[in-house]
């Protein structure tokens, strides 16, 4: 992998608020009113006015919950998000602008960023409030835009994900706090658990997930699997340690990660398989070999694709960057510039996926 279920109901005045509060939030973002929280544009990159008659996929679909082993739309049907993932945004937070992020809503025409907040690293133990204000901003930005957000706790190496647990308990205290009345973050607590067992992450989840509710009890929560988010393929284990015990919470899905040059036969079975059972999310994933690097395997990409679509299953790709890696979306210092749209500032990866995501 790559190094680096009913929701609540009820009636009571506290839901009730909190309903009011998120519809005024899609009413905001359906008229494109909602400003980013974001340096200028640099010049010549000014975006593209918002359409007031077009609804964004956030405004169309409003609040995202878990029915069955599907993700669900606020009237009850089954939707796919697609999008991508940022890199860490310790390395890369310049490739993450206002321009970018109009090209990533408006051309690329994605319904979700996933926000990376690596924990090692150089992340966030480096700067808990600065990562966390800078993980706040850029889900802002999407949300500006009518894309949803995952927050994605990057954690990495340690691969125990209780190595971080106090860290995460804070960390999604102060991000459930912020967006509890806020209809488009889904919370990824877990990037690539590995060298951990199963029930070491079904106890880490147990935990946290409370914290989550305590503030925000209406969203979906993404538990990571084992072995780098593999269902434990990668470990010699399969989805049925998952299907056999799962976590005790509603509202929640599994996530796998996928490298399509590395990850064969075993591993798309794996996946199908797991969706058969369970709520899956496919949080990352590439076209090349595990480490983001070398040759793009296409063929192998569409078969995922392709299985994905037909489940229903949403999706981000790693990574909306211009990383050196084939796995970049951007070419080479394109973040350094002012131009994000179409093709010509786009690696072959990124002019194959951008395809996928208009589609």
């Amino acid at each position: 992998m790559h190094q680096r279920t009913t929701p609540p109901t009820g009636s009571t005045p506290t839901t009730g608020r909190r309903r009011m509060a998120r519809k005024a939030l899609l009413a905001a973002s359906a008229l494109g009113v909602v400003t980013a929280l974001m340096a200028p544009v640099r010049a010549g990159a000014a975006p593209a006015p918002a359409s007031p008659t077009a609804a964004t996929p956030l405004a169309a679909n409003g609040q995202l919950s878990v029915c069955g082993r599907q993700l669900c739309n606020d009237s009850g049907q089954a939707v796919a998000l697609n999008g991508m993932s940022t890199h860490g945004t310790q390395w890369y937070a310049q490739c993450v602008t206002d321009g970018s992020l109009d090209a990533l809503a408006q051309d690329w025409r994605a319904d979700v960023l996933r926000v990376s907040t690596y924990v090692q690293e150089g992340g966030y133990e480096t700067d808990p409030a600065g990562f966390t204000a800078r993980a706040q901003k850029f889900v802002d930005a999407a949300h500006a835009r009518g894309m949803y957000a995952v927050i994605d706790w990057h954690m990495l190496s340690p691969g125990d994900p209780n190595a971080n647990l106090s860290r995460a308990k804070t960390f999604f205290t102060a991000m459930a706090k912020k967006y509890k009345n806020h209809p488009g973050v889904l919370y990824e607590i877990a990037n690539e658990p590995s060298g951990v067992s199963w029930s070491g992450i079904k106890s880490y989840a147990e935990q946290i997930i409370p914290v989550i509710r305590a503030q925000d009890p209406d969203a979906v929560v993404l538990v990571g699997t084992r072995a780098w988010s593999s269902f434990g393929v990668s470990e010699g284990s399969d989805e049925k340690e998952v299907v056999n015990n799962p976590v005790r919470a509603s509202n929640i899905m599994y996530t796998f990660h996928f490298y399509a040059a590395s990850h064969r036969e075993e591993y798309l079975n794996a996946l199908d398989r797991a969706s058969d059972k369970l709520p899956v999310f496919v949080t990352e994933f590439g076209t090349q070999n595990y480490a983001g690097e070398g040759a793009n395997d296409f063929t192998m990409s569409q078969r995922y694709l392709d299985l994905m679509k037909r489940k229903k299953i949403s999706w981000t790709n790693w990574n909306y960057s211009d990383d050196h890696r084939s796995g970049a979306v951007f070419k080479t210092g394109t973040c350094a510039g002012s131009n994000w749209t179409g093709t010509g500032v786009l690696k072959e990866a990124g002019v194959w996926i951008r395809d996928r995501i208009r589609q």
